[in-house]
């Protein structure tokens, strides 16, 4: 069993940064599981810690049932695929492959063997006599990952390994862990700054700000519940819209209001929001969950003026003005027709509504 755990993790880097503060996480065997937010969080600093590259401040890390604090990292039974791909340039893709394997003297004809299994997943095959440098960047990646699974390790750790490639590649790359990971069910830590990436690619989320983790859980939740106003805003593309709003009653309705916004908020958030009558809150919406027209003036839409047309082929995306606030809006139609300065009315779909504390940022309610 490769489960890890992490207990009260943390990482001082003298006494003026707490790089990683109080990280409890436990990654379950098999589990896909990726570190994200932004620069400086704290994810690649947690990561290196479990590989055994950093040294822990105080807390506890354990790769099954070892507690591996003190181990060096040849003992973790851990391979690394990092952001520069690390390779040896003066030695061949067979070569490279083979060489952690030399190291600790496994007999060539097994060595071959984890070669020809590797080489035919991330097919390899054609590239095992050249060098790194005649090699593609999305190829040398491939030989990265290909260095990890000769060695058949407990866990697979990947430093934010896809950063280097164009989007196309990024895009295949994905594809190609993804499957690699079905193929290979090996308990896996991605590192990435790209939440499309941490998304598609793993098992659950886990989202981290200044050095703490703010919510960890599966894609869908962490989109659907974030737990505060950052993770919110980090979870999704485009990312989130927010506009500062009231809550008052207008008849049996509960409406959010501001100076340019009406809405008619009549799902189960009602309850929840109902202490929060006469006081400012931060409302989010969805880019994906708003769309062109609407009716009256309290009810599920409101006026905006578009500012940029942004053409995609598939669909439209928007940017426009409510009030003093920019309100992006995806998925319109391709055929729609809409130009800079029209004014149009946005409607949002039902139960799609996010409230935030406007002190603490934290949700009033989850999804509604």
């Amino acid at each position: 069993m490769a489960s890890i755990t992490l207990n009260k993790l943390n990482k001082h880097y003298g006494s003026l940064h707490h790089a990683v503060k109080d990280v409890d996480l436990t990654i379950a065997d098999k589990e896909f599981v990726a570190l994200v937010g932004p620069s400086g969080c704290g994810k690649s600093t947690t990561l290196r810690m479990i590989a055994g590259l950093e040294d822990i401040s105080s807390g506890e890390i354990r790769i099954g049932d070892r507690v591996v604090n003190n181990l060096p990292p040849r003992d973790r039974d851990v391979a690394m695929v990092f952001q520069n791909y690390a390779l040896y340039q003066h030695m061949s893709v067979y070569d490279n492959l083979a060489f952690g394997l030399r190291n600790k003297k496994v007999p060539e004809s097994e060595i071959k063997a984890a070669i020809d299994r590797a080489a035919e997943m991330l097919g390899l095959h054609e590239l095992l006599k050249r060098r790194p440098r005649q090699l593609s960047g999305g190829q040398q990646q491939r030989v990265a990952l290909g260095r990890c699974i000769v060695r058949n390790p407990l866990v697979f750790l990947f430093d934010e390994p896809l950063s280097n490639l164009d989007a196309k590649l990024r895009a295949q790359m994905r594809i190609e862990i993804k499957r690699l990971h079905s193929q290979m069910p090996t308990t896996s830590v991605f590192v990435t700054h790209d939440q499309v990436e941490a998304m598609t690619l793993g098992d659950r989320v886990v989202i981290m700000r200044d050095g703490e983790v703010q919510q960890a859980g599966t894609p869908l939740s962490v989109y659907g519940q974030p737990v505060n106003k950052f993770v919110a805003g980090f979870i999704g593309a485009p990312a989130m819209n927010f506009l500062d709003v009231s809550i008052r009653k207008e008849g049996d309705t509960l409406v959010a209001q501001s100076p340019a916004v009406k809405l008619a908020i009549n799902e189960p958030s009602v309850r929840a929001l109902e202490a929060w009558q006469g006081r400012p809150v931060i409302m989010g919406l969805r880019p994906e969950h708003l769309g062109l027209g609407g009716d009256g003036p309290v009810s599920r839409s409101f006026p905006a003026k578009v500012e940029v047309v942004e053409q995609l082929g598939s669909e439209i995306l928007l940017e426009t003005r409510v009030g003093e606030a920019r309100v992006t809006v995806a998925r319109v139609p391709p055929e729609t027709q809409v130009a800079a300065g029209d004014q149009v009315r946005l409607s949002v779909q039902p139960g799609r509504l996010h409230f935030f504390d406007p002190e603490t940022e934290a949700a009033i309610v989850a999804r509604l």
